[in-house]
């Protein structure tokens, strides 16, 4: 099997995490639009060709059992990478012992033409010993060579039903979609919702009485929204990172530590969302038996820790994150990204969750104070802002 030599360039892992969000949000809003549709679609099933045609998973899509059909071809690369990749290490103690032995034998070549006392006998021992060596290293290259290309064989058997399916994947999606007519299923699926925490009548929203509010929250929510489909990119680099490892013998420099920079900006970016939804863990066993005028004021006079420890996020973040930028950081590995970046998040995930907590103290005073309305539904700090927002 050939190899993988991919590096994830820089330019395009940032450009990912801008421009997939993006698309992510509109296709969501397109379904929530259009009431979602449980037709088969051409574009995901090239996309299942793309990232599973190797397991089938374009045919299986369409119910077409022929995709079992590329399973065994799989296992068989699967076998066949794993012996190769096996006979590295036995493949490079040959070499190594032959290559010990041909320096033995030159040695004594050198004694032989000294006269020195028995190098001739040292060196016809060791010359039988590097022929021994040096058949045992053919006999391994060869196994090695004859697995490789039994590999190569059937990745080109599976390669080319791939490309018969590509052209014929036009047709199979029209033939599924009549199949589908002719048996009389539904054509649209259950209406796609949002989830529970972002829609209006949500008890855990707070009222928004101010229009800074309002655009506080609604900064946060799509802060959240847009980090949160940063997921969906962990997926797809995980399952190239494991097909490039089994399937080619090719891991990767770059897959692990991009993912785990992307989810340490995305843990920052998204505690205002997290404060927003009132998603965060707390222990509230007295808190939540409360009125809500009481739960106010405990929020208003516990706010302090949270303040603390959001203003020594941002001015520890930004020193982080100036220092960074001065000297243009970036990572000890091979891949070398742009620490600077990564730092960035810091402070910008501190100033979100500041003015997200402000927005909630200005909430709370007004509650406490009995200068906005009690919420119509209990819960821990919760309240519901269905009704301005229906306005």
């Amino acid at each position: 099997m050939p190899g993988l030599g991919f590096v994830m360039p820089h330019w395009l892992y940032w450009a990912g995490l801008l421009l997939f969000p993006l698309f992510a949000l509109l296709m969501v809003r397109r379904e929530l639009a259009r009431g979602g549709s449980s037709r088969v679609s051409l574009p995901v099933a090239y996309l299942f060709l793309l990232c599973g045609g190797f397991a089938g998973l374009h045919r299986l899509y369409l119910k077409s059992l022929l995709g079992l059909l590329f399973l065994p071809l799989l296992a068989g690369i699967i076998y066949g990478n794993t012996q190769v990749r096996d006979m590295r290490e036995t493949l490079s103690t040959a070499r190594a012992d032959a290559q010990s032995l041909e320096r033995v034998v030159h040695r004594e070549e050198a004694a032989v033409a000294r006269k020195r006392s028995g190098a001739q006998e040292r060196l016809d021992k060791a010359a039988a010993q590097l022929a021994q060596a040096q058949g045992v290293l053919a006999g391994v290259q060869e196994r090695s060579d004859r697995w490789h290309r039994a590999t190569g064989i059937v990745a080109l058997v599976m390669l080319g039903g791939l490309l018969v399916d590509a052209v014929l994947l036009p047709g199979l999606v029209r033939r599924t979609r009549a199949r589908e007519s002719a048996g009389g299923q539904p054509d649209l699926a259950p209406p796609v919702v949002l989830p529970e925490e972002d829609r209006p009548d949500h008890p855990g929203r707070r009222v928004a009485n101010r229009p800074l509010s309002r655009a506080i929250d609604r900064i946060n929510l799509w802060v959240g929204q847009f980090v949160a489909s940063w997921t969906v990119i962990a997926v797809f680099v995980y399952y190239y990172e494991v097909v490039a490892w089994f399937l080619f013998n090719s891991p990767t420099n770059w897959a692990h530590e991009s993912m785990f920079l992307m989810f340490g900006m995305q843990y920052l970016l998204c505690g205002a969302y997290a404060l927003r939804t009132e998603s965060h863990v707390r222990v509230d066993v007295f808190y939540v038996k409360m009125p809500p005028r009481a739960r106010a004021a405990a929020d208003v006079l516990t706010s302090f820790f949270f303040f603390a420890f959001s203003v020594t996020l941002l001015a520890t973040g930004w020193r982080f994150a100036a220092d960074a930028v001065a000297v243009g950081e970036t990572s000890f590995s091979e891949w070398g990204i742009q620490y600077w970046i990564v730092k960035l998040s810091i402070p910008v995930g501190a100033v979100l969750l500041l003015l997200q907590g402000l927005t909630h103290l200005l909430r709370d005073v007004d509650l406490a104070l009995g200068r906005a309305a009690e919420p119509a539904t209990g819960g821990a700090g919760t309240s519901g802002d269905a009704h301005e927002e229906r306005a």
